[in-house]
C-alpha cells in the first residue's frame, strides 16, 4: 500500500492534552504541541500523553454514524438499517441501488478515507500508534512502564485492524513506521495471515497487561476505562468467532470452531479476574439490572468502554454522550427520538421465553423445529413480554421520567412534574379519514404536543432513566435559562460487554459439539433480566443434545439482548443470513472455493431461518379508534382530550406489571387501533420494495478513491478495479 503523508514526520500526532489524565506540565514545557520529541518517551507523564492521543482517534463514538473510523453503535445508522432493528433501507438492501467501487453509487470506503491527513484515516492511526511502540520500546522507561504502555497500544491497532478485517479480509499489514516515500509500498497479507497478526497482538496485548489488571482491574481509580487483559481477550473471542463463522469458513472446518472454544474457554479465567461478570445488584425490578448498567459508572459489564463527561460543548476537554438527548422524545426536549420496526417489536420473546408465533410471518424466525413459539397479542404488543423489551421500547401508557423542565423549550410541552412522572403518551390523530387507513400517510399528529415530531415506537434502550438511576449523568439543564435537551450527557459508551463475551462462549461451545456449556451461557443472560430454573429460564428443551436448535437460539438471544447495541449487522453478515449464503455463484469471478459447503449449502434453512432478502420491515403506531373521529393540527387538536377520555396512570416498571399492563390493554381496546406505518421503500409506482443484499457485500471491494491512492493494491474478487481498466478484482479473501 503505497504511503503518502508526506506532511507527517515519523514522530507522530499533535498530543491531546485535554484528554489525558497524565502531567500535562511535561509537554507544555516543550513549547511544541504540533510535533512531538523523542524526548516525549523517556518520560512516563508523557507517554501517557501520547496514548491518550491514540485513545482519543481510536475509541468508538456513542453516537457517530458507522465510517473508516467509527463502527456502529445502534443509532439508525445505514448499517443498523440493514437489520431488523429500523425500517428504511440502508445502502446495503436497497432494492434500487447495487454498489460498485466508483461513481454516484460507491461502496462506503472503510479502508482509506484521506491521504492528505494522517488523523483522517485508518493507516495514519496505525502509523501514529505504531510510532508510539517503537518510542517506548525504545526509551529509558522500566519494563514495567513499558509493558503497561505497550499493551494498550497493541490492543488499539489490533481494534483498528479488526474494523477493516470485518469488512476486506486480507489487508496490508504495518508494524513499524515507514518512511514516507513514493517508493514505499505494502500490499495486502491472506486474510489468514491478517487474522494471525491481530491475534498475536491481541494475546501480547493481554499478557503485557495481565498483571496490571487481573487483579480486579486497574488499581487507579483515573486508569477505569483503559483497555485491560479482558478488552483484548474479548475482542479475541469475537475475531475467532468471525474467523470461524461462515463468512470466512465456508466448509464450516471443525478446527476453527474447537480453536475458537479453546482459547474463549481458557481465557474466561483472565476476564472475570479483571473484575467483570454480568451486571448485577441484587434489587433487580423488571430487569432494571439490564437498563442500569448503561448508566453505571466502573460497571462490571463493560469490558470495552468509552467515557464521556459533562463538561460543555465547545471547549477542548468536552466530550458529550449525545445517545439520551437523540432517543428522548421532542415534548420532553429530546431530539426527537428513533422509531423501532414493528418487525422487531414482534419478535421480541414473550414472558415464557419463546418467539411470538405471529413473528413468523414476515421475521428472520421460521416455524420450524429449531424455535418453539407460543401465541401473543398482537394489537397489544406490550402485553406478556420478556423483562427486556420494557427496557427496550417505549409505547403510550409508559413512564420515561427525567430530570429537566421541557417548558423551557416550548410552553406547550407537558412538564409532569420537571419530567420526574413523564409518562409517553404517543398515539396520534388525523385530519382526514381517509387517511386513517392509508398506510402511506405521514400526515398524523401525536399527543402532548408531539404533534408531526411523534414516533411510533420509541427506542428506550441505554436510556438514563430517572426511574433507574436517581442521578442522572447528563447535565442539569433545566436550570439554563433558554436551554434544552439532554445535554452534555457523560454516559458511557459499552461497545463489549460481558453478556456478549458469554455468548461469544456460547457460540463457540456449540459448534464446536458442547451444547450443555452453551446453553448454561444463555441461562445466565437469562437469569440476569428475571428467568429462573423453574421453565428453564424459558429456554426449549433440546438444546443441549441439537446443535441446529441451539445455535438457532443463540443468535435468537444475541437478537435480544445486543438490540440496538451496533452488532446486528455484523451478525447477519458473518453467519450470512441475507441468502443463506446460496447467492454466491452470482459473484463475477467468484472461485468454486466461495461456494458455502458447509451447513448443507444454506446457512437460513440449516438454522430455521427465513432469509432476510425479500422481506419487508413496516413501522406501528396507535391510533384514536374510529369512535372518536378526527383531531385538528394543534396542541388542543387531541380528540381523546376533547372527548373527555381520562388516561390510566403510566405504567411504571418499579411495579409489578401484570396489573398496570391488563388496565392498559383496556384502555387501549377502547379507545387506540393499532395501525402499520410506512417503513421500507416504495417504486416510483408506489409498488412496494423489498429488503435486496447482493452476495458481493459479504466480503466488500476497495472503494475507487481508496485504490487509486494505493495504486499496485489488489481489489477483492466481485468488484471492478479501476486502476487495471475496471476489470474484475483478483483478490481472494478466502484463499489462505
Amino acid at each position: 500500500m503505497k504511503k503518502n503523508y508526506y506532511h507527517i514526520i515519523a514522530f507522530g500526532m499533535t498530543v491531546a492534552l485535554s484528554l489525558t489524565a497524565c502531567s500535562d506540565q511535561f509537554l507544555q514545557d516543550k513549547k511544541n504541541y504540533e510535533y512531538v520529541s523523542v524526548d516525549v518517551y523517556n518520560d512516563f507523564e508523557g507517554c501517557c500523553g501520547r496514548l491518550a492521543d491514540a485513545y482519543s482517534f481510536v475509541l468508538p463514538n456513542a453516537t457517530a454514524d458507522p465510517s473508516w473510523r467509527f463502527n456502529s453503535t445502534g443509532k439508525s445508522d445505514d448499517q443498523s438499517k440493514c437489520t431488523e432493528e429500523y425500517s428504511s433501507f440502508g445502502f446495503f438492501v436497497n432494492p434500487e441501488v447495487e454498489l460498485m467501487t466508483s461513481g454516484d453509487n460507491a461502496v462506503p470506503d472503510y479502508f482509506q478515507n484521506s491521504n492528505q491527513n494522517i488523523q483522517e484515516t485508518p493507516w495514519g492511526h496505525i502509523r501514529n500508534i505504531n510510532e508510539m511502540i517503537a518510542g517506548f520500546e525504545g526509551s529509558t522507561l522500566s519494563q514495567e512502564q513499558k509493558d503497561q504502555l505497550i499493551g494498550q497500544a497493541l490492543f488499539l491497532r489490533a481494534w483498528r485492524y479488526y474494523n477493516m478485517f470485518k469488512w476486506y479480509g486480507g489487508l496490508p499489514i504495518v508494524k513499524t513506521v515507514l518512511n514516507p516515500t513514493k517508493d514505499v509500498f505494502v500490499q495486502r497479507s491472506s486474510s489468514k495471515e491478517t487474522m494471525e497478526f491481530i491475534l498475536d497482538d491481541l494475546n501480547t496485548s493481554a499478557k503485557l497487561l495481565k498483571p496490571f489488571t487481573a487483579n480486579g482491574g486497574w488499581v487507579k481509580s483515573d486508569d477505569w476505562g483503559r483497555v485491560t487483559s479482558a478488552t483484548a481477550l474479548a475482542l479475541k473471542g469475537r475475531l475467532l468467532l468471525l474467523w470461524a463463522s461462515p463468512l470466512f469458513n465456508r466448509t464450516n472446518d471443525p478446527k476453527r470452531w474447537t480453536t475458537a472454544y479453546d482459547e474463549i474457554q481458557a481465557d474466561m479465567a483472565t476476564i472475570d479476574a479483571c473484575g467483570h461478570g454480568l451486571y448485577q445488584t441484587g434489587s433487580n425490578i423488571n430487569a432494571s439490572d439490564f437498563a442500569k448498567m448503561f448508566t453505571e459508572i466502573k460497571s462490571s459489564e463493560a469490558v470495552f468502554v468509552s467515557l464521556y463527561n459533562t463538561v460543555q460543548n465547545g471547549t477542548d476537554m468536552a466530550r458529550n454522550n449525545g445517545w439520551e438527548s437523540n432517543i428522548r422524545p421532542k415534548n420532553t426536549s429530546g431530539g426527537g427520538g428513533i422509531n423501532a420496526s414493528a418487525m422487531m417489536v414482534d419478535m421480541f420473546p414473550m414472558a415464557d421465553g419463546k418467539i411470538p408465533a405471529s413473528a413468523d410471518t414476515y421475521t428472520l424466525l421460521e416455524t420450524s423445529s429449531y424455535t418453539e413459539q407460543t401465541n401473543n397479542t398482537h394489537d397489544y404488543p406490550f402485553m406478556n413480554r420478556d423483562p427486556r423489551f420494557y427496557r427496550t421500547f417505549a409505547m403510550p401508557g409508559f413512564r420515561w421520567a427525567y430530570n429537566g423542565d421541557p417548558t423551557t423549550a416550548n410552553p406547550d410541552n407537558p412538564s409532569y412534574n420537571a419530567g420526574s412522572n413523564y409518562v409517553l403518551w404517543n398515539y396520534v390523530w388525523y385530519l382526514d379519514k381517509n387517511d386513517q387507513g392509508n398506510v402511506e400517510s405521514g400526515t398524523s399528529y401525536g399527543a402532548d404536543n408531539l404533534l408531526s415530531n411523534t414516533k411510533g415506537i420509541y427506542v428506550r434502550k441505554r436510556s438514563d432513566d430517572l426511574d433507574v438511576n436517581v442521578s442522572p449523568l447528563y447535565a442539569n439543564w433545566a436550570a439554563a435559562a433558554n436551554v434544552s435537551g439532554f445535554v452534555n450527557s457523560a454516559a458511557p459508551y459499552i461497545e463489549i460487554r460481558y453478556a456478549e463475551v458469554l455468548l461469544n462462549y456460547a457460540e463457540a461451545a456449540c459448534m464446536a459439539g458442547h451444547m450443555e456449556e452453551a446453553v448454561e451461557q444463555l441461562q445466565k443472560i437469562r437469569a440476569r433480566v428475571g428467568y429462573t430454573a423453574e421453565n428453564n429460564y424459558g429456554l426449549q428443551a433440546n438444546l443441549s443434545n441439537d446443535q441446529k436448535a441451539c445455535m438457532s437460539a443463540i443468535l435468537y438471544e444475541r437478537q435480544i439482548e445486543l438490540a440496538y447495541e451496533g452488532k446486528r449487522f455484523d451478525d447477519l453478515r458473518r453467519w450470512m443470513l441475507f441468502d443463506g449464503g446460496t447467492g454466491v455463484s452470482s459473484i463475477v469471478g467468484a472461485p468454486s472455493s466461495w461456494t458455502l459447503t458447509g451447513w448443507d449449502g444454506n446457512t437460513c434453512k440449516w438454522l430455521g431461518f427465513k432469509p432476510l432478502n425479500g422481506q419487508r420491515r413496516e413501522n406501528m403506531l396507535f391510533r384514536t379508534a374510529d369512535k372518536w373521529g378526527v383531531g385538528e393540527n394543534n396542541v388542543n387538536g387531541d380528540p381523546l382530550v376533547k372527548g373527555g377520555v381520562e388516561r390510566p396512570e403510566g405504567v411504571d416498571l418499579r411495579k409489578e406489571l401484570a396489573p398496570q399492563l391488563t388496565t392498559l390493554k383496556a384502555w387501549y381496546a377502547d379507545n387506540l387501533v393499532r395501525r402499520e406505518s410506512r417503513g421500507d421503500g416504495y417504486d416510483s409506482s408506489h409498488n412496494l420494495e423489498y429488503i435486496t443484499f447482493l452476495a458481493k457485500y459479504y466480503l466488500l471491494g476497495l472503494n475507487g478513491s481508496a485504490m487509486s491512492r494505493n495504486k499496485g493494491i489488489y481489489q477483492t474478487i466481485g468488484w471492478e478495479d479501476n486502476t487495471r481498466g475496471n476489470a474484475n478484482g483478483t483478490f481472494d479473501p478466502l484463499a489462505e
